[in-house]
């Protein structure tokens, strides 16, 4: 008999080649499916995992690029045979993986458990540092800008995306959906205070100020974070005026929109789900515990 459980899952997605598991390349799916095999101690499974008829095929609430990390990155695990409690998985997956990803937390699900189908939002961070030298202690982390940025122009940006918006204008190529429109609930920038109290931006100013963008909706399309951050970036940095954000909402015109952010600054902070799909309650993890990961 298998068992469907909901696994919480932080990294740092420098090292690695996206989520999904492709030939050839270290990837974050990659990783938890060796750990999962032979968690069951089925080297049968251990060679076939990356293939998707597999029982130990880890499914995830969407994939990742190269270099984006995670504080809770959702995926479903399939255990046959499990008689042990949810617990035992945590630790069992966590003794087989490499340090730069850890389950922070798994739940015993319904067999009909779908991290995409069944999720109902979800939040990403964006992190950058505002001028100072380079801060080896934020590189993989914290896109670095050099260019002066307006804070209050930032924030006025973030809000124009608050709401049911069409969203095809940040949408990259190569991945298409049925609908470009969704809902974005939250969309704000922040000074990032706990930084500055640990004294990351207060030695003389010489790491510059912290900033992070939270965004929050039903959903995202393919780089869409990323492209929003990047269109605000413009518009924060004077090259362009807020009502341009009007005029590319409205175009559904990808190149019309800023530059792609770099990867290393997007971290995926959780994804929601309606208590239904669970069994067990949450075993260990919250928010804390995710941004200690880092």
């Amino acid at each position: 008999m298998s068992r469907t459980f909901h696994l919480t899952i932080a990294y740092d997605g420098t090292d690695y080649s996206g989520w999904q598991v492709q030939p050839g390349q270290r990837t974050i799916q990659g990783e938890l499916e060796q750990a999962a095999a032979t968690l069951v101690g089925d080297n049968a499974a251990l060679e076939t995992a990356s293939d998707a008829r597999s029982p130990l095929r880890i499914l995830g609430s969407g994939r990742t690029d190269a270099g984006v990390h995670a504080w809770g990155q959702v995926a479903r695990c399939v255990l046959p045979g499990w008689r042990a409690d949810c617990t035992a998985v945590l630790r069992g997956l966590n003794s087989r993986l490499p340090a730069d990803i850890a389950v922070l937390d798994v739940r015993e699900t319904a067999s009909s458990f779908h991290p995409i189908a069944d999720a109902i939002g979800k939040r990403y961070r964006y992190q950058v540092q505002l001028g100072g030298q380079r801060d080896p202690f934020s590189l993989r982390t914290c896109h670095r800008i050099h260019a002066a940025i307006d804070p209050e122009r930032l924030q006025a940006a973030a809000s124009r995306f608050i709401g049911e918006r069409d969203f095809a204008a940040f949408q990259a190529s190569g991945a298409p959906r049925n609908s470009t429109v969704r809902i974005i609930s939250h969309s704000a920038w922040s000074r990032d205070t706990a930084a500055a109290e640990s004294g990351q931006t207060d030695r003389g100013g010489e790491f510059g100020s912290r900033w992070y963008y939270e965004v929050e909706g039903n959903g995202f399309l393919y780089n869409m974070v990323r492209n929003l951050v990047g269109t605000m970036l413009e518009v924060a940095r004077g090259r362009r005026p807020l009502d341009w954000i009007d005029e590319v909402l409205q175009s559904g015109d990808r190149t019309l929109a800023g530059a792609t952010a770099p990867a290393n600054g997007l971290i995926l902070v959780r994804v929601n789900y309606p208590d239904r799909v669970f069994k067990s309650r949450p075993t260990q993890a919250c928010a804390e515990d995710r941004e200690k990961f880092f």
